[in-house]
């Protein structure tokens, strides 16, 4: 369902875009490709000179070569568009030190700690912070392989988000072997072995959720 409609006339001012791509490599180890590019809606003066409406402001890219379990082997950070022209894009070189951290332990905040403010690109370091649920929503196939191939490991989303928490109704539905809620019990006695749900431990990062 979309947004209501504006209830008054607007005029675009900004736009931001993001986009992030993944691949699979024919080394084992996976690309995610991500590139953020903002544009005004109007025409501004900048430094003397008009900057028309519609050319990126900023407009970057970064890359992480990941490892099965989200190792970050290689980073590559890099600018088609900044404000202050080399002065920004000096900077790139450094998203190297990305590689060695994991995207689904404390990213965010490692990230933060080494990239912040002076150290770092405000925006090529907001772009790195989409990635962890790009990253696991990359492996989703994989992880449903290893689901048929281990059926007693409870699915990675289960308990990641409001929708699949283990007491509610989704869950109940569609895995109803993790299910925890009201009537679990009274499920678990028409089971052929009188099993209750199991509470097998998720991912410790199972607050990223996927489909």
């Amino acid at each position: 369902m979309p947004l209501a409609l504006p209830d008054c006339p607007r005029q675009p001012l900004h736009t931001r875009s993001i986009r992030v791509q993944s691949y699979a490599r024919q080394d084992g180890l996976y690309d995610i490709e991500a590139e953020l590019i903002d544009v005004k809606g109007y025409d501004f003066v900048k430094f003397g000179q008009t900057h028309p409406a519609g050319k990126p402001v900023h407009h970057m890219h970064l890359r992480l070569t990941i490892d099965a379990d989200y190792n970050i082997v290689d980073a590559q950070a890099a600018y088609d568009a900044a404000p202050y022209g080399e002065h920004c894009t000096a900077i790139a070189p450094d998203y190297a030190d990305l590689k060695g951290m994991n995207l689904l332990r404390q990213f965010r905040q490692a990230v933060k700690e080494r990239f912040g403010r002076t150290a770092g690109c405000t925006h090529m370091t907001e772009l790195a912070q989409v990635l962890p649920t790009a990253a696991v929503q990359t492996m989703a196939g994989r992880r449903r392989q290893q689901a048929q191939a281990n059926p007693d490991q409870r699915p990675f989303q289960v308990g990641g988000c409001h929708a699949l928490r283990t007491d509610g109704p989704v869950v109940r539905e569609h895995y109803p072997r993790w299910y925890t809620g009201p009537e679990a019990n009274a499920a678990a006695g028409s089971r052929p072995d009188g099993s209750a749900p199991a509470d097998g431990a998720a991912s410790t990062d199972s607050f990223i959720h996927t489909t």
